[in-house]
């Protein structure tokens, strides 16, 4: 399918991905120009911290588990998270201005709110908040919750609107690629471009999070910057939308289906398989895939597993597909840096940081 084919023409900087880098040099260009007109305009500050979950390279690198972890960690030391996000792939509403922000509901469309909100919300059960300009989106977040005192964004290291005060860089077993940009290679923007130690991303706190640090390719750090293990783990229970749970172990020796619409659908493949199923078909759909195509059928494999982000839009529609979830576990020695930095931020800004307050 074209979205694998992309991803082998990135990961070598081969005759197709030659024949693409004018047009890398040309978007490299667009993209400074960009950043110098922002860069002259004044930064707005949240009243809290503002951590920004990111990638510079295209496609999932496991950003939404590194928040889903992130918003965990903070709701177990007392602090009150809203988490904020562009919404991928909803449907604006007719007449729906650009800057209109929403709040996610536990029980919102995916097609209203974009998966990704969707699952952090139901997930994490902390308030959500979604829109294209994301510094609007805190701010009415904030207005509607007064007591949340830390923001995270899911997805914003290129959303030059937003002032981070902690910048969490997400890579993935395919690190830079061919180090080239966009078309001809996976970067967003240069790497390490201004995530140097001369200017360190414009964020007080910068971390590498490397979600699969057993790979053998070396991950490409600034010496600035400190690499934080976060190893991605598929759970050991899978669960439907009837809200029942079974062990993966139990299809061990049956013939089961897999269905993933993320960005690298082998991943999850190829974790299930590590689980020790068999996996007798898989579908690999686009990343965000709607699946309207899917409801009303009658015919799907049983068992179906899917991903977690694949459920909520399946669910609804077909509440027996079965649903693992892909997390990761951050190095523990890392947490107490991380959250030093966010009192060390809430005080400056003279905002409680303790749940009692």
């Amino acid at each position: 399918m074209m979205q694998a084919l992309i991803q082998r023409i990135w990961r070598s900087r081969g005759l197709a991905a030659a024949m693409l880098w004018p047009l890398s040099m040309l978007y490299g260009a667009l993209a400074a120009i960009h950043r110098a007109w922002h860069g002259r305009r004044p930064k707005a500050q949240l009243p809290v911290p503002l951590v920004v979950v990111g990638n510079v390279i295209a496609g999932g690198a496991g950003k939404t588990p590194v928040t889903l972890a992130v918003v965990a960690q903070l709701l177990a030391q007392g602090w009150r998270p809203l988490v904020v996000s562009r919404g991928y792939g909803r449907r604006a509403a007719a007449g729906e201005a650009p800057r209109c922000t929403f709040e996610v509901a536990t029980d919102s469309k995916a097609a209203d709110v974009g998966d990704e909100p969707l699952l952090i919300r139901q997930r994490s059960g902390v308030p959500v908040w979604i829109g294209a300009d994301r510094l609007q989106a805190a701010r009415d977040g904030l207005s509607a919750h007064p007591r949340c005192n830390v923001v995270v964004c899911d997805d914003g290291l290129q959303h030059l609107g937003l002032q981070p005060d902690v910048a969490l860089i997400v890579f993935d077993a395919r690190r830079t690629g061919n180090g080239w940009l966009l078309p001809a290679g996976p970067l967003r923007e240069p790497w390490p471009g201004r995530w140097t130690e001369r200017n360190a991303g414009h964020a007080p706190y910068t971390w590498v999070i490397d979600t699969e640090p057993a790979t053998a390719t070396p991950l490409p750090t600034p010496a600035a910057l400190r690499s934080v293990a976060a190893p991605r783990q598929l759970a050991t229970l899978a669960r439907n939308g009837h809200g029942h749970t079974q062990p993966l172990a139990a299809w061990r020796g049956q013939h089961v289906h897999a269905l993933a619409g993320i960005a690298r659908p082998e991943s999850f493949f190829a974790a299930l398989r590590d689980r020790g199923l068999t996996l007798a078909g898989t579908t690999a759909l686009p990343d965000h895939y709607d699946f309207d195509s899917y409801i009303g059928r009658s015919d799907l494999p049983n068992p179906l597993i899917c991903t977690e982000k694949d459920a909520v839009k399946l669910w609804p529609h077909h509440p027996d597909v079965w649903a693992v979830a892909l997390s990761v576990q951050p190095d523990p020695t890392w947490w107490p840096a991380f959250e030093a930095a966010l009192r060390q931020l809430a005080a400056q800004r003279g905002h409680p940081t303790e749940a009692s307050d």
